[in-house]
């Protein structure tokens, strides 16, 4: 019986300081993942005009090429000047104004974070960040004893999450 104490024991201590040490970190996931949720939306998106230059008399899709603008689409052409969905294009100079809105500055910096991949330099400061949280989930179920009334109402309400969880996964 010592041994399983002991084991329970050492879990809450990793699972405390384990906590304390990635507050930080985990202040950055929910509040960038919340702003993740518009991220198809310009909820606190600021607008900025950029200018490049590029070739003159490039014609079509070769602009949104050249500008690297993603879903480039020309809307309309008037003379020289080249309408596409978030700028324009002047053939006769080469000059591109586009208006792209982003995050401000701290926000755009913790939802690249958030959105890391195996190709980013500290990707692998998201994989033990990853670790750590489902450490947090195993760890939960040894801070109560198995026979209290505080551990068997918590297997009724990990039994809801879980349910809640399937349902929204296949909804």
């Amino acid at each position: 019986m010592a041994v399983k104490a002991d084991f329970g024991f050492k879990m809450r201590v990793i699972h405390r300081y384990l906590g304390f040490f990635l507050a930080g970190i985990m202040a950055v996931y929910s509040l960038s993942g919340i702003v993740l949720i518009f991220r198809d939306t310009d909820f606190l998106k600021q607008e900025k005009v950029i200018t490049k230059s590029i070739e003159k008399n490039v014609s079509g899709e070769e602009i949104g090429q050249k500008l690297g603008v993603r879903n480039f689409s020309i809307e309309k052409e008037e003379g020289n000047l080249v309408y596409f969905g978030n700028g324009t294009y002047d053939k006769s100079t080469g000059e591109a104004n586009i208006t792209v809105k982003s995050l401000p500055y701290v926000l755009d910096k913790m939802t690249h974070m958030h959105k890391a991949k195996s190709g980013d330099a500290l990707f692998f400061l998201n994989i033990f960040f990853g670790l750590s949280l489902f450490f947090f989930v195993i760890s939960s179920f040894w801070m109560f004893m198995p026979k209290t009334s505080v551990f068997k109402k918590g297997m009724y309400f990990t039994a809801g999450g879980v349910v809640l969880t399937l349902i929204l996964l296949f909804i």
